[in-house]
């Protein structure tokens, strides 16, 4: 798709952007991965949910996962961040592992990019950074559905965190996965 098209017309099935994935832990992102993944962060979790403090921490803790088109999409330049996540370590936030921070740029909803997404943090969690281990979520209470596709359950209730409705839920670990 060049820059000119639409992402999509009516009628016809959405194309899926293309990405390119890096992960790394938070001493190994380059200044201008840590740049664009606070800057993407920020344009959804402050500026479209906030105020509150979005760097809380748990960081230098972490593997981050930032995904970059791959090509222009939309007015959308190749190399613009417009999908992250982390996956902070067990012990930290949780005993579990615990996905968080999952962003997609704005531009980009409703294309499928979410479950991308996760899917590819579930795999580095299921085939290599912590195998055989469940996994526990902080998650927006209005996206228990979508979390409930990969396996995840609702344990406890809802509560604010950050003045947003989350649920707490858990992904048992996926055995030879």
């Amino acid at each position: 798709m060049n820059a000119s098209s639409s992402p999509s017309s009516p009628g016809v099935a959405a194309p899926t952007p293309v990405l390119s994935w890096t992960w790394a832990r938070f001493a190994q992102l380059s200044l201008d991965d840590l740049y664009d993944a606070l800057a993407l962060r920020c344009r959804v979790f402050i500026l479209e949910q906030g105020p509150y403090q979005d760097p809380d921490g748990l960081d230098r803790q972490s593997w981050h996962l930032l995904g970059r088109l791959a090509e222009p999409w939309g007015e959308l330049p190749a190399g613009e961040a417009v999908a992250y996540l982390r996956v902070v370590d067990a012990g930290v936030k949780f005993d579990e592992p615990s996905i968080g921070r999952v962003v997609n740029h704005p531009a980009l909803r409703g294309q499928g990019l979410g479950r991308v997404l996760i899917a590819q943090a579930l795999q580095r969690c299921d085939a290599g950074a912590y195998p055989a281990q469940p996994n526990r979520i902080s998650a927006q209470a209005h996206l228990a559905a979508f979390y409930g596709a990969f396996g995840y359950a609702s344990v406890g209730e809802p509560y604010l965190e950050d003045n947003i409705p989350h649920i707490e839920m858990l992904r048992p670990a996926q055995l030879g996965a």
